[in-house]
């Protein structure tokens, strides 16, 4: 799908020119086609599909819910509004934008933090529900924050603001790349380290520290790295809607079972495959990723509520 990517678009590209661009020759509008724009893209679409993909599932797992995700529980929408503030009240320019969105996340897990008790003991089903609820209660607080920040703004600013909100792939840069990778280099490991520790916690929260283990520290952790993963990829690519929600339950769904390493990869399909269809599906007209994203996720979204209503129902 990474070649696809690269090859196919308008114009298309020669696999043979190519891999001579790869190689390292230069050659006129071929070498900046593809090394200076697709390859980028391409990058940064496996790098913030693999963040969002090992978001999503941590928290789906973490809260015993298959619907709660960044997207739904705030934090997507708290990078958002950090993002449009700065937007608002700073000088146009990429890095405030990038560190208020990223601010922004971290800001809205604090509060969830805080406000669900998350960090503190108790009953495992209890802070997961509580947890979910005041994120959707902070999730709704923070739309209607981005929809009075907009009224602010010129009308070319706000046109400028709801573009990146709808998530798109085409600023893509090897700086950008670079930051994401350098997130993804020191924070997969720490969430392999938690994840071992999370099986543990899925064994309810009494069962857990009798083995040892510091319940509310663990879970603290887990969503402060799970938040940091999403929010960093929400200020370089703007929030690629559902992509963390859909990747955990189709890994799922192939695996049988929840798998991490399977997430990443679903969520970098989920993404490359959105910027693929976005870029090609019309002939006069590219579509940002979030757009596809958001049409893929609201359908599963509700299959998904159908699905658990019909199991609650015990058909």
């Amino acid at each position: 799908m990474v070649a696809v990517r690269v090859l196919v678009g308008t114009p298309m590209v020669d696999p043979v020119l190519a891999l001579r661009v790869l190689g390292g020759e230069q050659i006129p509008g071929i070498s900046f086609i593809v090394w200076d724009h697709r390859l980028p893209v391409a990058v940064v679409a496996v790098l913030a599909g693999i963040a969002f993909g090992l978001s999503g599932t941590t928290f789906q797992t973490l809260l015993r819910n298959p619907l709660a995700s960044p997207d739904v529980i705030g934090v997507t929408l708290g990078a958002s509004a950090g993002a449009v503030l700065a937007m608002t009240f700073l000088p146009a320019d990429g890095r405030a934008v990038f560190w208020c969105a990223l601010l922004g996340g971290l800001g809205t897990a604090a509060l969830l933090l805080l406000v669900s008790g998350a960090g503190r003991p108790g009953a495992a089903g209890a802070v997961d529900n509580r947890f979910v609820l005041v994120g959707i209660g902070l999730a709704a607080a923070l739309s209607a924050l981005i929809s009075y920040l907009l009224t602010r703004l010129s009308l070319q600013s706000a046109g400028d603001a709801m573009h990146w909100m709808i998530g798109s792939l085409s600023t893509s840069t090897w700086e950008r790349a670079a930051v994401l990778a350098i997130a993804l280099a020191g924070l997969v490991p720490a969430l392999a380290l938690l994840v071992v520790r999370l099986r543990i916690l899925q064994l309810g929260d009494d069962t857990a520290t009798g083995l040892g283990l510091p319940v509310p520290r663990t879970r603290v952790a887990l969503i402060l790295v799970a938040v940091t993963l999403s929010a960093l990829t929400v200020a370089v690519t703007g929030p690629l809607a559902f992509v963390a929600f859909l990747a955990g339950p189709i890994a799922r769904l192939l695996a049988g079972r929840p798998s991490f390493p399977l997430a990443a990869v679903v969520g970098a399909v989920i993404v490359l495959l959105a910027d693929i269809v976005g870029q090609n599906m019309l002939p006069t007209t590219e579509l940002p990723a979030g757009v596809v994203t958001g049409a893929l996720g609201a359908p599963f979204l509700l299959w998904m509520l159908t699905r658990s209503s019909t199991s609650g129902s015990g058909r």
